[in-house]
């Protein structure tokens, strides 16, 4: 499991209820991906040759997040394919688990418009992080 990203809740986030919105986890899970790969693959990496595109996410709601929360995210590897991994998240407050997720990345070369197999570099960082969960 990844070291916990931490996110800060903005006022626009929250729902008529005051909980974060549904859809702003998508947001949440996209920036603890963002912190995650940019030191896994370093700043060099040729994103358009060898990059990474969202085929599917999933969400369960436990526990509603509020403003004044401080919500942390970690990030495991569920499962490692030919062209796809699948990333699971979980987002906690103070130790509670909140929310839930799961995406499925799809490798991608956008230059050839193609999808392409994992590249070893990739596939090496994936394989650490999920012998860690």
């Amino acid at each position: 499991m990844s070291r916990p990203v931490k996110i800060q809740v903005r006022f626009a986030d929250l729902d008529v209820l005051g909980h974060v919105n549904n859809a702003v986890y998508l947001s949440y899970f996209e920036m603890a991906r963002v912190l995650y790969f940019t030191p896994m693959m370093g700043v060099e990496w040729d994103w358009q040759k060898f990059g990474v595109l969202l085929k599917k996410n999933e969400i369960e709601y436990h526990i509603p997040v509020l403003l004044h929360d401080q919500p942390e995210i970690s990030i495991h590897v569920l499962n490692i394919g030919t062209k796809s991994f699948t990333l699971g998240y979980e987002l906690k407050v103070k130790d509670r688990v909140c929310t839930t997720g799961s995406s499925i990345m799809v490798c991608y070369d956008s230059i050839e418009n193609k999808t392409i197999e994992l590249p070893n570099e990739m596939r090496k960082a994936l394989e650490e992080l999920k012998k860690e969960y």
